[in-house]
């Protein structure tokens, strides 16, 4: 199978179950920020942030997938049948999980603090902000269009990123600028 299909060249694309669509629709354009967070999350596994954070960063970037899976089919005729395509409350509960786990390593918040750090945590903070404008474009798209799961996943999703940045600069011994 060739990777260049020359159907996309007249500026369309074909949802999952096969309806084209504008590269332009807004429902690509949501797709397209989810896939770009799940890129810079590849990019923050390359780096060096210790075991713990690596696991859960590839198991993010999984349910990524599976969210860009669902918004690429708002039909659900594919994504329902496929079980790794799922995004559920369960998911949503693994991040708060994460994120209640990952608070025990960084001193509460007393005000807000500049993005940047070390490699790992400015990384981090970059897909935080790109995370925000995936859901800010998911949202876009109207709430009887999307799971409320997504939208839900999304939004912890930012809060955890943020809190793996705090972390990854502590262990790095990089501290934090207040503002």
């Amino acid at each position: 199978m060739k990777i260049y299909t020359r159907t996309g060249d007249s500026g369309e694309t074909a949802l999952l179950g096969g309806k084209r669509v504008s590269k332009a629709d807004a429902r690509v354009g949501a797709y397209g920020d989810v896939d770009e967070l799940n890129a810079w999350l590849g990019l923050v596994r390359a780096g060096a942030v210790g075991s713990e954070l690596m696991s859960m960063l590839e198991r993010i970037q999984r349910d990524l997938f599976a969210i860009g899976a669902r918004l690429a089919d708002p039909g659900g005729t594919v994504a329902n049948r496929v079980a790794k395509a799922a995004v559920t409350a369960e998911d949503v509960a693994r991040l708060e999980g994460w994120i209640d786990q990952l608070e025990t390593h960084v001193p509460a918040l007393r005000c807000f603090i500049l993005a940047g750090g070390s490699q790992a945590g400015a990384s981090l903070h970059v897909a935080r902000t790109v995370c925000r404008r995936a859901e800010r474009t998911v949202v876009a798209l109207g709430t009887a269009h999307v799971e409320p799961a997504i939208l839900t996943y999304l939004n912890r999703l930012s809060d955890l990123l943020f809190v793996m940045a705090r972390v990854a600069n502590r262990r790095d011994g990089v501290p934090e600028l207040e503002w």
